[in-house]
């Protein structure tokens, strides 16, 4: 790999469904990668839950705080979930990258379209089930989600998939080793 590859830094937004293996895939990368990749962190005005720590999990701001700087144009992206704010920090993403790190923003797609029309030059990847019929088993042995919940999240998913087409690669989870190494791929060889 050459030197200005290695010294590049760039955004990588990922998307896919629940239950796809994003974060399976993100934490190994970043277990593979822990000098060159950082995932981002996000704001949100919620309160912090058990363990969770100002600028490791979230930044947790006020609601006037998040306010005021979603108002001065300092988010790639932000959305309002059950009362309280969520948004990514454009500084903190804009200073890793200026120091040649490789940011990964795991997102849902609505904010990944925000992203796309924030900063056009972020790289995005769509991580997409071999089938639908995989993915609800996946989701099923996850046993986290009722089955109402399943049945929510298969027909989100199916909207999800339609716009795979919107992202400039997809990566189809059927094997995580045979996923990880087409995502090192698009990292670090395109």
């Amino acid at each position: 790999m050459s030197e200005s590859k290695l010294s590049e830094g760039k955004l990588i937004v990922v998307t896919g469904p629940s239950g796809v293996g994003k974060g399976t895939l993100l934490r190994r990368l970043l277990e593979l990668y822990p000098d060159r990749i950082l995932f981002s962190i996000s704001a949100t005005t919620r309160s912090p839950r058990i363990g969770e720590e100002h600028g490791r999990e979230y930044f947790f701001w006020s609601h006037a705080e998040f306010e005021q700087k979603r108002d001065a144009n300092e988010f790639l992206e932000w959305a309002e979930y059950a009362g309280n704010l969520y948004g990514t920090p454009r500084q903190a993403i804009d200073q890793a990258i200026a120091l040649g790190h490789i940011v990964l923003l795991e997102i849902e797609l609505e904010g990944a379209r925000q992203v796309a029309r924030s900063l056009p030059d972020a790289q995005r990847i769509f991580i997409a089930p071999p089938s639908m019929q995989v993915l609800e088993s996946r989701l099923r042995d996850r046993c986290t989600d009722s089955d109402k919940q399943i049945i929510k999240r298969l027909h989100h998913a199916e909207l999800e998939v339609a716009a795979a087409n919107e992202f400039d690669v997809t990566i189809i989870n059927d094997d995580l080793e045979v996923a990880l190494q087409q995502l090192e791929k698009v990292l670090f060889h395109d």
